[in-house]
């Protein structure tokens, strides 16, 4: 015997999952994520007997319902789907898969579209970081517009725009921006920065580990030695920021940061937190951004002093880069976060029933 189980299959940025509204799931938590690792198929390397591609990247989930919350249209529940071991962490968020969050929530009738041709305001509210973002989907005639001329690294082809504006991600976690209370720490002689920014992250630099910056994920993955000093830090790190015991958790995300070739640019290698992510995620580079534009950080480069005002910052990253519109307030000594955005594009995949075997929930 199998549950049956309506599914929306999704890329959203340089992401890929099941999209689901938070009716169709089991309300009880933990029959609610029994069900999810069995639909991506996990544990198993390769996620066979599942949706799941093998890889973080593509075992990931969006749970969507009307928003509980004023102000906001849906909430939006990130789950991150581990591959080869039986656990879902709701710690952290996605802003690949928010990506598709707006168009989900338009084609199933919790936000209508917009008359004419345009583009169409979702408000989401984020559980996972209890912060809100605003979505803005390109739309005609009341559907959705899949189809585009925008090119994001990391994606084959071209799509329509999604423009995401993330209004308060600033400490939503920690409580805190930098929730050491300080914007550089040193941990067991490394100078690295905690910072809450849309996504809690570590960064190192780059040359402080013997490194360039630019080294290929494989590559990186490949060396032992510095996945368990980058543990290590983290480790300690979580301690520092009132997370806790972290070993089993996602966050913070160790990231490794290096100057760009100009100003307002930085390299940016961001690990999941155990392997090198093959491109990068949204939310992290926003963090990275965020990083660069504030002072007394370790990715602030000593030529690029950004005062109040809108800036653009290109993340690169292995697949390419990503740009990122940072706005600041505040003295130019002392700038102060209002707002990230960034555009992404998204694409439904595949609409039906996915079937989940009954045992599975046991």
């Amino acid at each position: 015997m199998s549950y049956e189980l309506p599914c929306i299959l999704m890329r959203g940025g340089t992401s890929r999952g099941p999209f689901f509204l938070a009716d169709w799931l089991p309300q009880d938590p933990g029959v609610r994520d029994r069900m999810l690792l069995a639909a991506l198929g996990s544990p198993h390397e390769l996620q066979i007997d599942g949706l799941g591609g093998g890889n973080s990247l593509t075992s990931k989930v969006a749970i969507v319902s009307r928003s509980r919350h004023a102000g906001c249209d849906v909430d939006y529940l990130f789950a991150q789907v581990s591959v080869e071991e039986a656990r879902v962490d709701t710690s952290p968020n996605c802003g690949n898969m928010l990506a598709g969050v707006g168009p989900f929530a338009i084609e199933q009738g919790l936000v209508p579209a917009a008359p004419g041709a345009g583009t169409t305001l979702v408000r989401v509210f984020n559980v996972n970081t209890r912060s809100r973002i605003d979505v803005r989907v390109c739309t005609c005639n009341g559907r959705v517009l899949y189809e585009g001329d925008v090119r994001i690294d990391g994606v084959q082809g071209t799509a329509a725009p999604v423009l995401l504006s993330f209004l308060d991600a600033w400490g939503s976690v920690t409580g805190s921006l930098f929730p050491t209370g300080r914007r550089t720490d040193t941990i067991d002689g490394v100078e690295l920065t905690c910072i809450d920014a849309a996504q809690v992250m570590v960064l190192v630099r780059a040359r402080d580990l013997g490194l360039r910056g630019d080294e290929a994920p494989a590559t990186l993955d490949a060396d032992g030695a510095l996945l368990a000093r980058l543990e290590s830090l983290r480790r300690t790190a979580g301690l520092r920021m009132g997370l806790g015991d972290v070993s089993d958790s996602v966050l913070p995300k160790p990231v490794i940061v290096a100057p760009g070739a100009r100003p307002g640019q930085i390299v940016s290698r961001y690990f999941t937190p155990r392997r090198c992510h093959r491109s990068h995620a949204a939310t992290g580079a926003i963090g990275v951004a965020a990083a660069l534009a504030l002072p007394g950080t370790v990715a602030h480069g000593a030529q690029w002093r950004p005062g109040a005002g809108t800036h653009r910052v290109a993340v690169q990253h292995p697949a390419g880069r990503i740009e990122v519109d940072v706005e600041l307030g505040g003295a130019h000594a002392d700038p102060q976060l209002r707002q990230a955005c960034l555009v992404r594009t998204a694409r439904k995949i595949l609409e039906g029933t996915l079937y989940v075997p009954d045992h599975a929930l046991a």
